[in-house]
């Protein structure tokens, strides 16, 4: 095949560990890596378009969020899962791809999500646990 371009496919999980307890998903990926991520940080980066929105600056802050659970995590096909959350959240699906994404970028994602609940007016990480304020949805459907 010349001129036509495959896609190499990312690392794939080989372990899926849901802890309750400490409320991580652990993953364990073929390349080696390994990545402990907090419930929280799943639900405050959901893929879904209830999180993100359709475009960019369509963002729904999260609130909230400190303790939300897994309550079940579903595969999808033989590329992601779905996780279940204790607050009814359950649109996201998290590819492989997007999970590895979290988990080598943790650090900055978390702290780039205490920086916007800093500058939406919550003192130090009191969003954590702040109510979620429901907002309108612009793109003219609910999620």
């Amino acid at each position: 095949m010349t001129g036509s371009k495959q896609s190499v496919p990312g690392p794939i999980p080989t372990a899926l560990t849901v802890r309750t307890q400490s409320r991580v998903l652990d993953v364990t990926f073929d390349d080696g890596a390994e990545f402990s991520l907090p419930f929280e940080l799943l639900r405050v980066y959901s893929p879904s378009a209830e999180v993100r929105g359709h475009g960019p600056g369509q963002e729904t802050l999260q609130t909230g969020k400190r303790d939300v659970t897994l309550t079940a995590l579903e595969p999808v096909g033989h590329y992601a899962v779905q996780p279940h959350f204790s607050d009814a959240h359950n649109s996201g699906i998290y590819t492989w791809d997007y999970l590895y994404w979290l988990g080598e970028n943790q650090p900055s994602l978390w702290q780039d999500y205490l920086n916007r609940l800093e500058a939406a007016g919550f003192d130090k990480e009191t969003g954590r646990d702040a109510p979620m304020v429901q907002q309108a949805s612009g793109c003219g459907h609910q999620h």
